[in-house]
């Protein structure tokens, strides 16, 4: 007889926390009004993490806000904490999204996700861990944690419109992290598109967030499968 049997401990964890984010509403946006609003989900890099929300406006769609720029979509910009990384803290973004989809106006067919750097390989990470949340996703000099068993998993994308940007002279995220999950994709035909800025480094999102395709292309992406996998 084996000296090793075989047991079970059975339970519940719950975790208590805090994500503080900005929000933008649109010029037009009425709370409780019959019209439901486009909604963009921003995710910043390593530098922008910590309890300065003002951070998440230093890069990305809230500076351009900040700069005078109307946008047509409501847009919600969380802050990571410090040392911390978002593919780490995928169940807090989770709680967010049901927060904001059941608080503002929005059009369920029409949420999307961007990121840059750390932020980029969020948004690879949380599309792949909700494939039915997003109508579009754009990464932005990203990749994907290795330990999670990427790229192989980014194949749950492949029904997902996403537009992807990366600098081929980065020494910070190699492009090459950008182009093995690009590669798996095209592989399956997926709707992929992937712009690389020649001899551009690290801050390819200088380049990609006023791409004059970009916000009419994001608008045209629709999402009529939307599922929400809450619970988590």
């Amino acid at each position: 007889m084996s000296p090793i049997t075989n047991h079970q401990v059975t339970g519940t964890i719950t975790k208590s926390f805090k994500l503080s984010y900005a929000l933008y509403l649109p010029p037009g946006y009425e709370a409780g009004g019959e019209k439901r609003w486009p909604l963009l989900f921003f995710l910043h890099g390593a530098g922008e993490r910590g309890e300065n929300l003002d951070l998440v406006a230093v890069h990305g769609p809230l500076k351009y806000v900040q700069e005078g720029k109307d946008f047509p979509f409501i847009i919600v910009a969380p802050q990571c904490r410090e040392n911390e990384t978002w593919d780490r803290n995928l169940d807090e973004l989770d709680r967010l999204f049901e927060e904001i989809v059941n608080s503002y106006q929005v059009d369920t067919e029409r949420i999307y996700l961007t990121g840059l750097s750390m932020g980029g390989y969020g948004t690879w990470h949380w599309g792949v861990h909700q494939p039915q949340a997003f109508a579009a996703l754009v990464p932005i000099c990203g990749g994907a944690m290795w330990l999670t068993g990427f790229p192989e998993r980014v194949a749950v994308l492949k029904d997902v419109p996403i537009w992807t940007f990366h600098g081929t002279a980065d020494d910070v995220v190699p492009p090459e992290r950008s182009e093995e999950l690009v590669e798996v994709l095209l592989n399956l035909n997926a709707p992929i598109r992937f712009t690389k800025y020649a001899g551009v480094g690290h801050d390819s999102w200088s380049l990609a967030y006023v791409e004059p395709e970009l916000i009419p292309w994001l608008l045209e992406q629709r999402n009529t499968r939307f599922h929400f996998r809450g619970g988590n």
